[in-house]
């Protein structure tokens, strides 16, 4: 008896936002979701949604699964404030040097093609993004820092870890990232000597 091919929802899911994160969201058609999942037009439609609808669900996937490695880097920041930005800084460089995934973040990634999106694609870029700078302002104020400093250091680690995606995708080295993380962590380790 014929049945419904049945599919992997979590590797679909996969293989899309691999996709979306690999050539951009303006890049990627259905065809090539089709190819990446292995799925047809019809599939992807009834079952992951329209292009917009999947790619904020790889998106919210892509948020949620490095959220979570994010948020235990920086659960030592009340005691540990400047090894919890390193731990985070690492969630990211180990991210880029995986070759299993493309180059960059996604969220960085969707965050430039804010200009092409759609106004809720858009705004769900942004909120990803807003996402990573409250987990940085609560961590640096439970670490000592100033409300001030907290939120001057939250905007410049966000930015910092989101050009480290853009720098691996242009080519940068290894080493030539560590060393932007190391003038970061300098930084904030003169501003809490200065609270001591």
């Amino acid at each position: 008896m014929a049945g419904k091919k049945q599919f992997d929802m979590d590797k679909a899911l996969d293989a899309a936002m691999t996709q979306f994160w690999r050539a951009g969201y303006a890049d990627t058609s259905i065809d090539d979701l089709s190819r990446a999942t292995g799925l047809n037009r019809s599939s992807i439609y009834s079952s992951l949604g329209d292009k917009d609808t999947l790619f904020l669900r790889c998106l919210d996937r892509y948020a949620a699964r490095y959220g979570e490695k994010y948020d235990a880097a920086l659960s030592c920041a009340a005691s540990e404030p400047l090894a919890a930005v390193r731990a985070f800084f690492d969630v990211t460089l180990e991210r880029i040097a995986d070759p299993d995934l493309p180059d960059g973040c996604l969220i960085a990634q969707s965050a430039m093609a804010i200009p092409v999106l759609s106004p809720a694609v858009a705004a769900h870029a942004k909120e990803a993004l807003g996402f990573q700078l409250m987990r940085l302002r609560a961590a640096l104020k439970a670490g000592r820092l100033t409300d001030q400093d907290a939120e001057a250091f939250a905007v410049h680690v966000a930015a910092v870890n989101q050009s480290l995606a853009v720098m691996s995708r242009a080519g940068a080295s290894p080493a030539q990232l560590l060393a932007v993380v190391d003038v970061t962590v300098n930084a904030l380790s003169q501003t809490l000597r200065a609270h001591l």
